[in-house]
């Protein structure tokens, strides 16, 4: 099989790092580009990271030595090097929204991590086990941005996909509030405790931005196309609270939800562990087996045991029970630069891919 030639950008991060060590021996991808700032521009990569590779697996040896390229100056260089790029940069929100869209414009799709793009209604922000049928509305983008074969799609934010794919099989019960506390690992930051000494014995109670996201992103997700474009769900009622814990990897939502059609915890659990997702991403590469398991230990899910579940592509869920505000409450756990974004990064890619808006 001819493998389709993928490149990073932001290639030098965390969540970059991630995407190069997940696309190692993926069977449909193959990296081909590598591009940063101008700052990491013309090295080789082990040098452009040199001290700062923070995965625990070596760097791939064929990577060791691709060049870094500019993200913007080579531009050019790296659409012609590959088929399409994933994109988790640190740069300005505008910066970001006329890069993606410049690499879209030059018929390269990108599939980004950043937030930039996730409020636009022609872009789809897709979780591919919940709303894989938004990929649609690359159509209306691509005429708005007049392009063939360029788009951009994006993933949502990783605080949310610990507890949004827990209550998405509940959604025809009307959910109708939902009160989440987040407790967010310092790799969502792209910090390791070496590089954020302030984490430690500590909790830091605010994340800029991350509670907005939190609260909104979840409506488009749950949103229909319409007319083109993605038309955002006006229900559940959703506030969070988001804090930064000092924990590696892994975000743990203790939710609380109200439910207009009355279940029985029994019949929760078992909406939970029958969950199945659409058959076309059941069979990609990427996806678990089983998308959300429901622990009955009284202590789990534990961050530490269980963010690497199937891969890390997996949902925790435990301590499902009655509450006396809400109906129920439970806790839930996913890992943030897998499932959360490198990892529903490349899911994403390839069920782009296999509906044929990547070739």
């Amino acid at each position: 099989m001819k493998k389709i030639r993928a490149g990073v950008i932001g290639c030098t991060g965390m969540v970059g790092q991630r995407f190069i060590q997940l696309l190692e021996n993926h069977p449909w991808f193959r990296l081909t580009a590598l591009a940063a700032s101008s700052r990491s521009a013309g090295k080789p990569y082990e040098e452009a990271v040199a001290g700062r590779w923070y995965m625990a697996t070596p760097i791939p040896e064929d990577v060791k030595n691709m060049p870094v390229y500019d993200a913007l100056a080579d531009m050019d260089k790296i659409v012609d090097a590959v088929d399409f790029v994933f994109c988790a940069v640190n740069m300005s929100g505008e910066e970001i929204i006329a890069l993606e869209q410049a690499y879209a414009k030059k018929e390269c799709p990108v599939i980004s991590n950043n937030k930039q793009h996730r409020a636009f209604d022609d872009v789809p922000m897709v979780i591919p086990e919940l709303n894989p049928e938004h990929i649609q509305v690359i159509e209306t983008q691509r005429r708005r941005l007049g392009a063939r074969k360029g788009f951009v799609a994006v993933k949502s934010n990783c605080s949310l996909q610990s507890y949004v794919p827990v209550l998405h099989p509940l959604l025809d019960c009307g959910v109708t509030k939902v009160l989440a506390c987040t407790y967010q690992a310092i790799s969502g930051a792209g910090k390791t405790f070496a590089t954020m000494p302030e984490i430690v014995d500590n909790v830091i109670p605010y994340i800029g931005g991350e509670e907005e996201k939190s609260e909104l992103e979840p409506l488009k997700i749950w949103g229909h196309v319409e007319n083109g474009v993605i038309v955002n769900a006006q229900t559940p009622a959703i506030t969070t609270q988001c804090f930064r814990v000092p924990v590696s990897d892994g975000h743990m939502a203790a939710v609380f939800m109200s439910l207009e059609k009355k279940l029985s915890v029994e019949e929760i659990i078992r909406r939970w562990e029958g969950f199945q997702a659409p058959e076309a991403v059941r069979a990609l590469p990427s996806a678990p087996k089983q998308f959300i398991h429901y622990f009955t230990e009284p202590d789990r899910p534990q961050t530490k045991l269980d963010r690497e579940l199937e891969g890390g592509m997996a949902i925790s869920v435990g301590r499902l029970r009655p509450d006396t505000q809400y109906d129920y409450k439970f806790v839930c756990v996913s890992h943030n630069t897998l499932r959360g974004a490198a990892g529903g990064g490349v899911l994403l890619a390839e069920l782009l891919y296999s509906q044929g808006y990547i070739d």
